[in-house]
């Protein structure tokens, strides 16, 4: 059955019906799936609070000027905002390494710690680096930690047992990733906005993500976030309810979603990631290297080749998303609550993933 027709059913598994259809591996009909590359139909050009980001703030974050970014909206779906890859050349890079070598790093929290001695997470990086340099194309060598990553949390750590954050469980937001989302809020007229909570998603091709709703940021009229870079995927946004079917479409290296206003709670998953559309290893926005001369206070840091070396073998067969959070309206507390002794903190291995391998199906509550 086609995907348009499908859409059209209504039930009460209609976007579980469409998340099935476009996760099957041999899956060939992605004409219903929006591209912004070539927008048109329920696409429409969506206005920017340009005059919000100084250019120079701009080329800090290592984006372009707000006047150069193409973003779009979606009819049906008022506060969804897709911004198509407003990266400078070679930026990209600078997010795909701190999410590999950096962000994993204690005192944040990765899926990892379920099952294995801290001392043994400590430096993922390091202990894998070699291994993804040396990687061969055969599915059956060895995976290294990094390859093994899931998910990796940041500032208030969500609690998967009590679907709450707490203000026990912090750790300092990356100053970098802060102001990078503080910029693209400011650009979609949220000024003010504070990253509070960061989820980091790792994806390989046999990976999805789940149904589900970004509901337990007790601030609701701040944006959510969503930055992706490597191999495309396939992302559904659907309504309030899952008897709605899903609107598909294409996210690929770059790109940005907010989700704000009415689109802030809607059902959205992830049913598939796909090779890059260009036929390459890895997209052309990722084959060029930051210039030399970054302007002055850039968040944006210059790696070495070796270190690109090893982010490039990992992302020919991964994508990496970052959505990132405002948990409390200012000057807002988290409620009162009894203490809790810690557990719970870390999911299962797939509860926020869904893994072909694992042959099952959870439901996401993030």
């Amino acid at each position: 059955m086609a995907a348009a027709t499908l859409t059209r059913e209504g039930g009460e598994d209609a976007f579980r019906r469409l998340f099935r259809f476009y996760r099957q591996r041999d899956a060939s009909d992605l004409r219903g799936v929006v591209d912004f590359s070539a927008p048109g139909g329920q696409v429409f050009r969506s206005q920017l609070s340009i005059s919000s980001v100084s250019d120079q703030d701009a080329y800090r974050a290592g984006l372009q000027p707000v006047t150069q970014w193409k973003a779009y909206g979606l009819s049906g779906y008022p506060g969804f905002i897709f911004i198509a890859n407003p990266f400078l050349p070679g930026c990209q890079r600078h997010w795909v390494k701190q999410c590999l070598k950096l962000y994993p790093e204690k005192p944040n929290v990765c899926n990892l710690d379920l099952h294995m001695a801290p001392e043994k997470t400590t430096d993922l990086w390091g202990q894998s680096k070699e291994q993804l340099r040396r990687k061969g194309s055969s599915k059956w060598e060895p995976r290294s930690l990094l390859e093994k990553l899931r998910w990796v949390t940041l500032g208030y750590h969500y609690n998967w047992d009590t679907k709450k954050y707490s203000a026990n469980h912090h750790t300092p937001f990356p100053s970098d990733l802060a102001f990078l989302s503080e910029q693209v809020a400011a650009a979609c007229g949220f000024r003010g906005f504070q990253a509070q909570a960061g989820i980091l998603n790792y994806y390989h091709f046999d990976s999805s993500l789940g149904i589900h709703v970004d509901e337990s940021e007790l601030d609701h009229s701040r944006p959510l976030l969503s930055f992706s870079f490597g191999q495309s995927s396939i992302f559904l946004l659907g309504g309030l309810k899952r008897e709605e079917a899903p609107t598909a479409m294409f996210m690929h290296s770059g790109d940005i979603m907010v989700m704000s206003g009415f689109s802030r709670l809607l059902y959205h998953a992830v049913p598939r990631v796909l090779p890059n559309p260009e036929g390459t290893a890895l997209p052309s926005c990722l084959d060029q290297p930051l210039p030399s001369d970054l302007p002055v206070g850039s968040v944006i840091e210059h790696s070495s080749d070796e270190d690109w070396q090893v982010c490039a073998k990992y992302l020919q067969s991964s994508r990496i998303n970052m959505t990132i959070r405002q948990v409390l309206a200012e000057g807002q507390k988290f409620p009162e609550e009894s203490e809790t002794n810690g557990k719970g903190q870390v999911p299962s291995e797939d509860s926020y993933h869904e893994n072909s391998k694992a042959k099952r199906h959870k439901p996401n509550t993030v």
